[in-house]
């Protein structure tokens, strides 16, 4: 199936919108608390969807069993996804976030196949272990001397994200033949909202939110607003036209984007080793999606 370019277009900004997310979570994140932030951020998402989808004259699902399958799908594909994100990037690095994020395609090989939708090769299987081989290395030589070094932590829940946002992709292809991304959406940020509540209302109640800075407030909206809504709804409707594993390997992008901008805007360093470690993981990546 020939693919328009406006749709690459459309793939090329959602991948500006996440990148950038790294940068503007780290801000964020001077401000807020981990657990408010994630909470904020998925109830002000909820919040804009709802009239988005109202307005849609194709709003509905068909069947209440449906209902909760998208609900599910959206609580462990974006709900989790954000909160381990934010979670994590408080602990690490953008550079190894980034990085770590990149290995999303090769989760999302793995879990295609084991679900029968896409054929491992020996090819796919090689770019794999390069992939996780790369992992390990940024890890063994990570650089520790920096006021903020990236911890085991965050690295770990910056994975758990990318492992959610990887079993959304795979068992949310389904739904595109049925409904759209503002339907897939919604349910997902909605029911994230109100499963997160408690949580968010007790954040809240705890925290002085009269000491948040315009800054601070703008960069909440931003991550709700665009690598939220707008690059999921992209990234949805890029499903409905691309295979699952193709879309996700545009995330291969994210770490010279969100990398290059950590090291101009957040002064972060960058190692040797870990250029290194960076470009196997990239390799395999690569790799993989080729095989």
């Amino acid at each position: 199936m020939k693919v328009q370019p406006y749709l690459y277009g459309l793939i090329f900004l959602m991948v500006f919108f996440w990148s950038a997310n790294y940068i503007i979570g780290k801000v964020a994140l001077r401000e807020f608390p981990p657990l408010l932030l994630s909470g904020m951020r998925v109830t002000i998402a909820g919040l804009i969807m709802l009239p988005i989808y109202w307005n849609r004259p194709d709003r509905g699902v068909r069947q209440t069993l449906e209902s909760g399958r998208l609900a599910v799908l959206g609580l462990l594909g974006v709900t989790l996804n954000q909160l381990f994100f934010v979670v994590g990037l408080g602990r690490t690095t953008v550079a190894h976030a980034s990085f770590i994020v990149s290995v999303g395609p090769v989760l999302v090989l793995l879990i295609a196949a084991a679900t029968g939708q896409e054929r491992l090769t020996a090819r796919k299987l090689t770019g794999m272990l390069m992939a996780m081989a790369g992992i390990a290395a940024l890890k063994l030589f990570q650089d520790t001397s920096t006021t903020a070094p990236p911890t085991w932590f965050g690295d770990t829940f910056v994975f758990l994200s990318t492992l959610s946002f990887a079993l959304f992709t795979v068992f949310g292809k389904p739904f595109t033949r049925h409904y759209s991304s503002a339907t897939v959406n919604t349910f997902a940020y909605v029911g994230g909202a109100i499963a997160l509540a408690p949580m968010t209302i007790w954040q809240a109640a705890i925290f002085p939110l009269s000491r948040i800075t315009v800054t601070g407030w703008i960069c909440v909206f931003y991550m709700a607003l665009f690598p939220s809504i707008a690059a999921y709804l992209i990234y949805y409707y890029a499903l409905t036209h691309i295979p699952a594993s193709r879309v996700a390997s545009f995330s291969y992008l994210q770490p010279v984007f969100a990398t290059s901008m950590a090291v101009l805007l957040l002064a972060e360093r960058l190692t040797a080793p870990g250029i290194a470690a960076g470009m196997i993981i990239l390799a395999g990546v690569y790799i993989t999606e080729r095989g």
